[in-house]
């Protein structure tokens, strides 16, 4: 079904040569300045090689019984090792489902001290998280381009009360900046927004580009009761989201089996082939889509050390340090303020207040550096100059088209071979 996701060795070529690059670029101009201002004790781990050569990922997010392990048997076409279905909350972990030659699984404390995956600072959330997480690898031509994560189902009711005994929102936060897609799945028969599910949506703000909806096991309504459920849907999403735009949601039944409700089949085909489309645009534009993140992240180092070094510049000589850090960090908005004001910056690109506030909580303010402008001239030339450069090795056609014969060959075929499987079954059935 997904024999489109091999990648041409043109393609290939221009997106190992772009990333050589950017090692390069991040590990001599970027990291010294992350460096210099403790840039990985408030925001993200220093990047390994793992990161830049990962493959890109797509995360799956939703409550308990929205179909997230079907999915991913869907687009498999065979299941993976730990895959539990059910409807109860059976997928207790985070299961990172990968290629290899064999079928094999991997427990979670042994996934991060391995050097060729990107998983080494998960290793921070401990022995609680790293319980319930795993790798299953799958011989499957899907996973030649793309690698999927699975999410614990996110809980309701008296349910999301208890504990996970681990940062669950954190880890999202963490998978959220590396993966290349975000997919939130929605049931047709629950639509509420729990708790847990908006801090999860909220922890994933700032990656809105990355994030798509689909509105699951919509084959078990009928048309009339579909178009209440994505009026009722749009109106959830929009009071979560707070976003002015209108949300793109894919409408559709991602598994194998037959179609309740056959009124709408054209409707899940052509959903289900806009979906497919799109994933299948990541390992075309993995390259840059690493490049943007780098770009972004460049952005909040320097941002970064202007914060540190106007903290350190506030902070006394010799008596009443403790008194005017607790002062500092209370009005930390003035000094997001002085910042932008002095430097230029976009409010925007200043992290969150409250966030920032509780790292510098635990921070000695004596070991922060003085503002050191040559770090800085070093990250200018680099956007200015290294990452224009690394933009033009990437030709617009792989950017941006799909090659004819992909789109209208054996992949269309394989979908309408699959729906026509699908045989109707009826409401009296």
């Amino acid at each position: 079904m997904f024999s489109w996701l091999k990648r041409e060795t043109k393609t290939e070529e221009v997106v190992e040569n772009v990333l050589g690059e950017l090692k390069k670029i991040y590990r001599s101009k970027l990291l010294p300045l992350e460096e210099h201002y403790n840039f990985h004790d408030f925001h993200s781990p220093k990047l390994e090689d793992s990161d830049f050569d990962a493959k890109p990922m797509i995360l799956l997010v939703g409550q308990y019984s929205t179909g997230k392990t079907t999915f991913i048997r869907y687009l498999l076409e065979r299941d993976f090792p730990g895959i539990r279905i059910g409807p109860e909350p059976t997928t207790d972990r985070f299961i990172a489902v990968m290629y290899d030659d064999k079928e094999g699984m991997i427990p979670g404390n042994a996934l991060v001290v391995d050097p060729k995956k990107q998983f080494r600072p998960l290793e921070k959330y401990g022995n609680a998280f790293l319980n319930r997480f795993q790798c299953s690898h799958v011989p499957s031509p899907v996973l030649r381009a793309i690698s999927i994560v699975d999410t614990p189902g996110i809980l309701s009711g008296e349910k999301q009360r208890v504990d996970r005994g681990y940062d669950f929102t954190g880890v999202l936060e963490w998978f959220a900046e590396r993966v290349d897609r975000i997919i939130l799945l929605f049931d047709a028969h629950k639509l509420d927004i729990s708790d847990e599910f908006r801090r999860s949506i909220e922890a994933l703000r700032g990656h809105d580009d990355k994030i798509r909806i689909v509105l699951n096991k919509a084959d078990m309504i009928d048309h009339q009761q579909l178009m209440r459920v994505y009026g009722a849907l749009m109106w959830s999403l929009g009071k979560v989201l707070q976003t002015p735009e209108v949300a793109r949601v894919y409408i559709g039944s991602f598994w194998d089996q037959p179609l309740r409700y056959d009124v709408n089949r054209r409707l899940f085909e052509d959903e289900e082939q806009d979906l497919f489309r799109d994933l299948q645009s990541l390992p075309r534009n993995a390259a840059l889509r690493k490049l943007n993140d780098l770009i972004k992240r460049a952005r909040l180092a320097k941002v970064h050390a202007y914060l540190i070094s106007e903290l350190r510049k506030e902070m006394p000589q010799i008596f009443g340090k403790d008194s005017k850090k607790k002062e500092l960090i209370k009005n930390l908005g003035t000094i997001y303020d002085r910042v932008c004001r002095e430097h230029q910056v976009s409010i925007g690109d200043l992290p969150d207040i409250k966030k920032m506030q509780e790292v510098l909580a635990n921070q000695d303010f004596t070991k922060f550096h003085s503002l050191k402008m040559p770090l800085i001239e070093v990250v200018d030339r680099m956007l200015a100059v290294d990452i224009a450069r690394l933009m033009s090795m990437i030709p617009q056609e792989e950017m941006q088209l799909v090659s004819e014969p992909l789109v209208k060959g054996w992949y269309f075929r394989s979908l309408i071979h699959k729906f026509q499987k699908r045989s109707v079954v009826t409401q009296s059935t």
